[in-house]
């Protein structure tokens, strides 16, 4: 039998290509999506971490106690601690560093990684006796040495077309410092490696930037031969003042550095995950419907074997070698295109702007185990329960005809559970409709409502493929006899035309809902971003550390073109065990800026202990206009009565409160800095001229961005889009494996008609007509697979989409109709392109030939 199925295996060739090809396919997208998965993980890991090989302790200033006021930030680490350190039996050499941010802008003005806190490193050089730094080996130029010079890592100057001479803008949390490119190093930390950028000052200019002159941030020991650790770290402690100073051996902050980055770094696991998942159903359904189609095709020939003595068992195991055998070759071939897929993914995902960590592929033993899990588990399962049920025929039942049409036991049983699971997942989809909460109790139910109705979906897809089909039998019937025999040909057998149909089925549906919730909710972020704001530009810092001079204000305000400039000082507001955003506007300009609907009260008598809530804050509270808040604003605990001067509709711009800027600015993280200022210019003009001027105004700062109405709202769909880049993704997944799907069916009915066919000539019926007939089964397969989609995806997105209506007031769902269109589009030609080759193959058989074949 092992003989057999080599044999098998060999003498159908084109067979063979197609089923490793099928196999080859879904091993690929859950190899490629796992391999990804990992490496961007490992990525995100190297990004955040510290290397600490080689480090037997470090030694950092001990935060102050709660309520007490730190005299210096690095007070203790100085030159004197580093020699007294250097004498502590056991430790081989001592590295104190100066570590801190800087963003710097690339030559052609524009920011690199801005934003992005792993990716922003900066710090001293410190000389060893040498006159150079052991951790930044210099490749070009020399070490920075005054405080107008600094220099960068490799990456970091390739991706800012930076040279040595080049005068850099930079900053670090203030103003913005413009110094000479004097040296460009190479280094190992993984951080930088990962993609981040490193800039590089002398000892006194970091000094003074990051700690106090004459003061580091950390010092690292390294320890002699055969030195413990923990005890070096005692001895160590035993040096330092215990209030001001802790000592922590490699090995705790290494262990500590992982459970942090772990935690950090889960959430950018979960998507390419769940891009896996996909790959995996949608590819092992490949599989299976794959395997289902070849054995059933085979079961005159298991009845042949049976026949001549071969027992059920020894059919059985025939088979399941072959599968084996295709499922190993398909997996060796899947893993090596995954690795390409898991490679182009990061590029794909990333951009300019946002890019991906970078860092080696990672090959665990998952992917292995997916490959082989996938390729020959799933392969031998597909192969094994329609084999076993091949082999149960009677071989005299099984050479009478190759088709063995469901009992109607088998069809009720079908039709029951499939009512079952549709009533279930589409009864939980309609119960959340009134939800209005996107908690993850209820998007996890309605994730569970989603599946249960793809699985009814499926289940009581052969039973709707026969009224369907003959509903839209009457477009093919245009097409004459051709189009009469396509329709009876996709009917002939439901149960492989809805599997056939079931992936694109699939596809559809994740795309079609995909797509109205992405569309509905970009509207929503569309309208919600430019609301509230008659601004037409904001300048605004890029994260949530830095801030924009008050100086820069003024500087706005005096452009010319500039009708207004209204600053805007943003800080928290803590009420009753709440944390609110609140900001601190002027009220004499705040409503040339912002579009604020008042529901009771007004801004007129906004001012210190006088604040104005948003509706849902309000709401919260239970108080109104003229009602109290017991609250306080930025750090500490000094809680005061505040007095609600007026409740204003939920507006975007305006955060959760509005207060004084003159009280608000005092208890930001920076007193006395604003974070945002709000420019309206004269009848509305927006142009680039005007946007390079505003940037001037800030001091062409890389921490500070510039932005009007536009690309408020571009940004606010940003991510919205980098979800719909993903699924469709998912739909070229989808429609490639569909693809192979018919391709698969079309040349498996094709071979199964070859009488059929050559009667079908004999009589008449020309090439073109028979290309025709395979061509309409084709689309008619795939428009019954392409409307089952269509209606699951529409009415999982209005039951899921109900609850984005809890999160965004101004959701309403909204059909992407030109999106549809071309899903439909691409899946009716899909059928069109899948149909090619088995028509051509049919037109082409001999009509006597055919009709002689047995």
């Amino acid at each position: 039998m092992l003989r057999t199925a080599l044999r098998n295996v060999l003498a159908h060739k084109a067979r063979l290509v197609m089923t490793v090809l099928a196999v080859c396919l879904g091993v690929a997208f859950v190899c490629g999506t796992l391999v990804f998965a990992e490496s961007s993980a490992a990525a995100y890991r190297a990004a955040a971490s510290k290397n600490f090989a080689g480090i037997a302790v470090t030694v950092t200033p001990k935060d102050p106690p709660p309520g007490a006021v730190a005299d210096q930030p690095a007070g203790v680490l100085d030159d004197a601690l580093v020699r007294k350190l250097a004498d502590v039996p056991g430790v081989a050499a001592v590295r104190p560093s100066v570590d801190g941010s800087a963003t710097l802008n690339a030559a052609d003005g524009s920011p690199l990684r801005a934003g992005k806190a792993w990716a922003n490193l900066a710090a001293a050089y410190v000389p060893n006796a040498d006159g150079e730094d052991s951790r930044y080996p210099l490749a070009e130029g020399r070490a920075p040495a005054s405080s107008g010079e600094l220099a960068v890592d490799r990456g970091t100057a390739d991706a800012g077309h930076l040279r040595v001479g080049d005068m850099v803008t930079l900053a670090t949390d203030g103003p913005v410092l413009t110094k000479r490119l004097v040296g460009i190093v190479t280094t190992q930390d993984t951080r930088v490696t990962a993609g981040g950028t490193l800039a590089l000052f002398d000892r006194a200019t970091a000094q003074r930037l990051f700690t106090t002159p004459g003061h580091y941030s950390s010092i690292d020991l390294s320890a002699r031969a055969g030195t413990d650790q923990v005890a070096l770290s005692s001895r160590v402690t035993a040096l330092l003042p215990a209030d001001r100073a802790l000592a922590t051996s490699g090995a705790a902050q290494a262990a500590q550095q992982a459970t942090n980055v772990d935690m950090m770094t889960r959430g950018y696991q979960k998507m390419p995950k769940i891009f896996a998942g996909v790959a995996l159903f949608i590819g092992s359904f490949l599989i299976v419907n794959t395997f289902t189609m070849l054995v059933s095709r085979r079961t005159r020939e298991i009845a042949l074997l049976r026949a001549i003595g071969a027992t059920r068992r020894q059919v059985v195991r025939s088979v399941l070698w072959e599968a084996v055998l295709v499922g190993l070759a398909a997996s060796a071939a899947g893993f090596v295109a995954g690795l390409g897929i898991a490679s182009v993914l990061p590029d794909l995902l990333g951009s300019a702007q946002d890019p991906l960590p970078r860092g080696p592929l990672v090959i665990g033993a998952r992917p292995v185990m997916a490959a082989l899990g996938v390729g020959v588990g799933i392969t031998v399962l597909a192969a094994w329960l329609p084999s076993r049920k091949a082999a149960k025929i009677a071989p005299i039942e099984a050479l009478r005809s190759a088709e063995q049409p469901p009992t109607a036991t088998a069809s009720r049983v079908r039709a029951a559970v499939g009512l079952v699971l549709l009533v279930g997942g589409a009864g939980l989809l309609v119960s959340l409709t009134g939800a209005k909460d996107a908690s993850d109790a209820n998007l996890q139910n309605a994730m569970f409502g989603c599946a249960l109705l793809v699985a009814a979906m499926i289940t009581l897809a052969p039973l709707l493929a026969v009224p369907v089909i003959r509903l839209g039998g009457r477009l093919t019937g245009r097409f004459g006899v051709a189009g009469h025999l396509a329709r009876e040909n996709a009917l002939r057998d439901p149960r492989r035309t809805a599997a056939t149909a079931s992936v694109l089925m699939i596809s559809t549906a994740l795309v079609a809902g995909l797509a109205v919730i992405g569309h509905s909710t970009s509207g929503a972020l569309d309208r919600q971003a430019a609301s509230g704001l008659s601004a037409d530009y904001v300048v605004g810092s890029r994260t949530t550390t830095t801030a924009i001079d008050p100086a820069a204000v003024r500087r706005v305000a005096d452009l010319p073109g500039v009708k207004t400039a209204s600053a805007v000082a943003d800080s928290t507001l803590f009420t009753g065990g709440k944390v609110r955003s609140i900001s601190g506007v002027d009220p004499a300009t705040v409503d040339k800026v912002m579009q604020l609907d008042f529901v009771s009260g007004s801004l007129k008598d906004l001012g210190p202990g006088r604040i104005a809530l948003s509706s849902s804050a309000a709401r919260e509270q239970g108080v109104s206009a003229g009602g109290k808040v017991n609250a306080h604003i930025g750090p500490g605990d000094d809680f005061k009565e505040y007095t609600v001067v007026g409740v204003y509709q939920d507006n975007p711009i305006a955060d959760d409160a509005l207060g004084a800027r003159s009280e608000v600015q005092q208890h930001s993280f920076k007193p006395g800095t604003v974070q945002r200022i709000l420019v309206r210019t004269d009848g509305g003009a927006v142009s680039k001229a005007t946007g390079d001027r505003l940037r001037t105004a800030t001091g062409n700062s890389p921490l500070v961005q510039v932005k009007d109405r536009a690309e408020l709202v571009r940004e606010a769909a940003g991510s919205m889009g980098e979800l719909l880049t993903l699924m469709y993704g998912l739909l070229a997944i989808g429609v490639v494996i569909s693809l192979l799907g018919i391709v698969n069916t079309l040349a498996m009915s094709v071979a199964e008609r070859t009488r059929e066919i050559g009667v079908l000539r004999a009589i008449g019926m020309d090439r073109a007509g028979i290309r025709r007939m395979i061509r309409l089964e084709a689309v008619t397969v795939a428009a019954f697979g392409t409307l089952l989609g269509l209606a699951g995806g529409l009415f999982g997105a209005w039951a899921v989409g109900s609850l984005a209506g809890g999160a965004m007031t101004q959701y309403s769902l909204s059909l992407p109709w030109g999106t549809l269109l071309l899903v439909c589009l691409v899946s009716l030609t899909v059928g069109a392109v899948a149909a090619a080759v088995p028509a051509r193959r049919a037109a082409a058989l001999s009509p006597l030939e055919a009709v002689a074949e047995t």
